[in-house]
């Protein structure tokens, strides 16, 4: 009898997963291509598959959240490297440390309760030449940082601690003495660079508290990033984290992130690519394609951003996600000093709360034209759909002559908004379809949407 039942849990569960695989069969990227059954295998890691097992602390590595113990840390890792690669495991415990560099066939594995926590002190960062602000240059490297690597893993239950504070202070005292200062003037490291990587997965860790963006990824190929944790405290929590951005996608392909929690004190998830004139001319920048953001949790800041160093966005889908007082939800910043093409995206199913449902402008801060003429931006083909949505603006579009807003698909819409005024003739060929907003039903004819503002809201 118990063999019966365990035939007949078997059998549910492989029919399940055929249903899953079925469903992604069907689906489709905004474009109509296929997308790949790539995308609905979601398992976490299983490090038994990955080689041998390097527990730190059998390697002279003690658990002490005072002592700096990079060199320790990275000749474990080397070790590995040299016989043939392994997992390295960080057991229960803190373990301080400054940049550590991850090689073929090495793998990262936090137990419950482990903690990599980073130096706060920038000397225990070395400065390589790195990807930063849709640049490359010398730079800090990040806490953990991986480069064309195939195959690379992070995960188990497990804290990535940035150690963030002390940083986060000198940035605010630096912008107070000097309110024109850029991100990068402010000496501070990022939490975690993957970079011309392939087939990475990032699973079931937790990433807080990062100096600067927690977590970057450039010209990566198949990444997974699976019920990962990412927190930075904003002003409501504690000292606001400057440019703490969860995820930030950089001349990606093929990407899905899934099951993940964001509340940091900038974007959420955001795409880059690039900036300056001739951006889209430079090898070193390119496309963010085929992009899947699914069954998420985005908590007191921007859900999902395109740009500002953005050159292309190309099939993205935003879909099942909940947002908590998210600050907009589709942000597209326009950056006047940078040719853009946003096109082929997908925001549907999506619940809960925002300041601003979609927000359009352009982003002038620290751009630079170096002498030449304002290139032209695009953003087309974007679709917004089946969402029910709590909001203070609705729809946030500034009118430029630096781009070209086209094809957009609003549909099947329930909008609570203080402000749901919108012209719709701001966008060309704007496709208007049951929407409602403040429980008014609009008109597709109608192209201005008349300010209501009687329903007492959550959004801040």
């Amino acid at each position: 009898m118990k063999i019966r039942k365990i035939s007949y849990i078997v059998i549910l569960i492989l029919l399940g997963f055929q249903i899953n695989l079925e469903l992604y069969a069907q689906d489709t990227f905004p474009d109509g291509s296929h997308i790949p059954a790539w995308f609905s295998q979601f398992k976490p890691t299983d490090i038994s598959n990955l080689g041998k097992k390097y527990i730190i602390t059998d390697y002279g590595v003690k658990i002490d959240s005072n002592t700096v113990q990079t060199k320790q840390i990275q000749s474990i890792i080397d070790n590995a490297a040299k016989n043939g690669g392994g997992v390295i495991i960080v057991p229960k415990g803190t373990f301080l440390s400054g940049s550590l560099f991850f090689k073929q066939n090495t793998h990262l594995f936090l137990e419950k309760d482990a903690v990599l926590k980073g130096s706060d002190d920038i000397a225990d960062f070395r400065i390589v030449p790195t990807r930063i602000e849709g640049q490359t240059l010398n730079y800090f490297a990040a806490l953990v940082n991986a480069d064309s690597i195939d195959g690379f893993t992070i995960s188990g239950r497990g804290t990535i601690n940035g150690n963030g504070h002390r940083y986060w202070r000198a940035f605010w005292l630096r912008r107070k003495w000097n309110p024109k200062c850029t991100n990068m003037d402010e000496q501070r490291p990022r939490l975690l660079y993957v970079s011309n990587c392939k087939n990475i997965t990032i699973s079931g860790v937790k990433l807080i508290n990062s100096p600067f963006w927690t977590s970057h990824y450039y010209k990566c190929e198949s990444l997974k990033i699976l019920g990962v944790y990412i927190y930075a405290p904003n002003k409501k929590t504690g000292t606001p984290s400057p440019s703490s951005d969860g995820i930030d996608l950089d001349v990606c392909s093929n990407v899905l992130i899934k099951n993940c929690y964001i509340s940091v004190n900038d974007d959420g998830i955001c795409l880059k690519g690039g900036k300056g004139p001739n951006a889209d001319k430079d090898s070193n920048n390119g496309c963010n394609k085929n992009i899947i953001i699914e069954d998420n949790t985005i908590d007191e800041c921007p859900a999902l951003t395109l740009g500002s160093e953005s050159v292309h966005t190309y099939n993205v889908i935003f879909r099942r996600c909940n947002l908590k007082n998210a600050h907009n939800l589709l942000l597209l910043k326009m950056r006047p000093d940078t040719p853009q093409r946003h096109e082929y995206i997908l925001v549907e199913d999506i619940t809960g709360s925002s300041r601003v449902f979609l927000n359009i402008s352009p982003w002038t801060q620290f751009f630079d034209l170096k002498g030449q003429t304002q290139p032209k931006s695009t953003a087309s083909s974007i679709v917004m759909r089946n969402c029910k949505v709590e909001c203070n603006t609705f729809i946030s579009v500034k009118s430029s002559t630096q781009y070209q807003l086209k094809d957009f698909t609003f549909e099947n819409l329930e909008i609570i908004a203080k402000n749901g005024s919108f012209d719709k003739t701001l966008i060309q060929n704007c496709k208007w379809k049951d929407i409602k907003v403040n429980s008014s039903k609009i008109n597709s004819p109608v192209s201005l949407i008349s300010e209501v503002s009687h329903q007492k809201l959550n959004v801040n």
